[in-house]
């Protein structure tokens, strides 16, 4: 046996359960560093409550004196209908499933059927599948004609809002980042300049620096400078978590993908992670699956996933965007 001929679909509660929802919530979404909404009602929306301001009165008699009722606002999430699918030749595709089925601890490699068979094919589909949610997430830009356009990304937003200036947005120079000092005045100047609500947000824990690949390695040049026994033990083992004041800095990992869109290679903004919403559905559109099949014409196994996705944004107002222009 050299490949895999048994054809899998997932639908329903299946595609949920067994597909989706173990790389959409709990660890899976936290480590995605953003708020993550999956199969929420559709059309997706996000309910925000203004709980009101100066209710307590004195106390001076019976009745009502509640005034108005609390403020409701509604933020839509657009979702766009996503098709996913990739082929591997059948004797690669063997090899890839039979490497992860080998990992698993008390599998049988004589019997190439069942569940270890099924988990490994779903694994390697699951991480090929999230890696492209997570980079569409960040740059998709619908607009375009190729690459990451199922739906528009964070940073497609958050470009569009800095140039309609509803966010506050910044530019430094090329040459400022020649001292990697610069990373915490820039960094500074981003809290010096996001909305009050942002500052409030701090003692909840849900702030965050997202950075671009170059401005993390210079912020770690910064730290290793530091003259104290910890830097130089960091140095040494590495760094689990990046830091400033408390509030973690992120690495969104796309150098790999930026050269290829239009969007600024170096950037760093300041945002609460709740701002910042992927939603995803496999429930409410007839025809979302996951399927996995060998076709024997062109000796292939192929993948395919069909469901729906978007990103937004919040509020703009709670994000504070610099970028570096030459």
């Amino acid at each position: 046996m050299n490949y895999i001929e048994q054809a899998k679909q997932y639908t329903g509660s299946d595609l949920e359960n067994i597909f989706f929802r173990p790389m959409l919530t709990g660890e899976s979404a936290r480590e995605l560093g953003v708020r993550v909404l999956y199969n929420m009602p559709q059309p997706t929306y996000v309910q925000l409550w203004d709980g009101g301001r100066n209710l307590l009165q004195k106390y001076t008699a019976s009745g009502w004196t509640g005034g108005k009722a609390a403020t409701k606002t509604e933020k839509a999430i657009q979702l766009s209908r996503v098709k996913a699918e990739i082929g591997f030749s059948a004797a690669d595709y063997f090899s890839m499933v039979y490497e992860k089925v080998a990992a698993l601890i008390g599998a049988n490699m004589d019997d190439l059927t069942g569940t270890e068979l099924e988990q490994a094919e779903t694994t390697l589909f699951r991480q090929a599948l999230a890696e492209n949610i997570r980079v569409t997430m960040w740059i998709g830009d619908s607009a375009s004609e190729s690459g990451y356009n199922t739906f528009d990304g964070f940073l497609k937003l958050i470009e569009d809002g800095a140039d309609n200036e509803r966010l506050y947005n910044t530019s430094f120079q090329g040459t400022d980042l020649e001292d990697p000092a610069y990373v915490a005045t820039l960094f500074d100047h981003l809290w010096e300049n996001s909305n009050p609500r942002v500052h409030d947000n701090k003692s909840q824990g849900q702030l965050a620096y997202f950075v671009s690949s170059d401005i993390y390695r210079l912020y770690e040049k910064y730290l290793d400078s530091k003259g104290v026994d910890s830097a130089y033990s960091e140095a040494m083992n590495g760094r689990q978590q990046l830091a400033y004041h408390g509030i973690p800095v992120i690495d969104l990992h796309l150098e790999n993908y930026l050269t290829t869109t239009s969007y600024h290679q170096t950037f760093c903004f300041l945002t609460d992670r709740r701002n910042l919403i992927l939603a995803v559905n496999t429930a409410d559109m007839p025809g979302n699956e996951v399927r996995m099949w060998y076709n024997p014409d062109e000796m292939e196994n192929r993948q395919r996933a069909v469901f729906m996705a978007g990103c937004e944004l919040l509020d703009p107002l709670l994000i504070a965007y610099a970028y570096k222009t030459v």
